[in-house]
């Protein structure tokens, strides 16, 4: 099956981009940001279209995304004020505390992946490593070395997938309270090191007085 790659999300790729960020991540975010209507809304609501990259397929239609995060915005974000106009200020109250619980500590290196989701039908196509490879583009492109994720120890289909992309696991991260809320308690931080990537630039040549 073909694909092309598109920087940037579709207006009316919104809905599809929610639903598939949802299908991946639902089962780990659904007790905070359920019910799924709701979930839906608030991500359609907050995406960044600047912070993410598209796979689309012969037909345009959207078959996977992979978001980033970076000093000047992430894919899935959000506020109070965002969590405010879909479940209301209670709502948001309780949902801001427990979200927060997720929060990645910064690494200045490295681009962080936010959110990488591939269409059932689309997997096995090479969307994926289509999208980690072009992610692993554009970071260099802004200045970043690295590219950084988090993958929960049950998601071994996942896992496989970055140690072939050469992905190296850094540091383990374990957490009480992502357990009791989202379901999981330890999650393996990788890395992968663009610079091997990169192509060498070439030599100017000398100059003569």
């Amino acid at each position: 099956m073909s694909f092309t790659l598109f920087h940037g999300l579709r207006p009316d790729h919104r809905t599809d981009a929610a639903r598939l960020y949802w299908a991946v991540f639902g089962s780990k975010l659904g007790r905070v940001l359920g019910p799924e209507a709701d979930a839906l809304r608030f991500i359609r609501r907050v995406m960044d279209e600047t912070h993410v990259i598209s796979a689309l397929d012969q037909h345009g239609d959207l078959a996977g995304v992979i978001g980033y995060r970076t000093h000047e915005g992430t894919f899935v974000g959000g506020s109070w004020h965002d969590l405010a106009a879909v479940y209301g200020p209670g709502g948001a109250l309780w949902r801001g505390v427990c979200l927060s619980t997720l929060a990645l500590d910064t690494e200045r290196r490295a681009m962080m992946v936010d959110g990488f989701a591939v269409r059932e039908d689309m997997r096995g196509a090479g969307v994926g490593k289509a999208l980690l490879t072009e992610l692993g583009t554009e970071a260099l492109r802004r200045g970043f070395p690295f590219l950084r994720l988090d993958v929960v120890d049950e998601n071994l289909r996942a896992r496989a997938l970055y140690d072939r992309l050469g992905f190296d696991v850094i540091r383990r991260r374990h957490s009480r309270l992502t357990e009791a809320v989202f379901g999981f308690r330890s999650a393996h931080v990788m890395m992968r090191d663009l610079r091997r990537e990169a192509p060498p630039r070439p030599r100017r040549p000398a100059t003569r007085a």
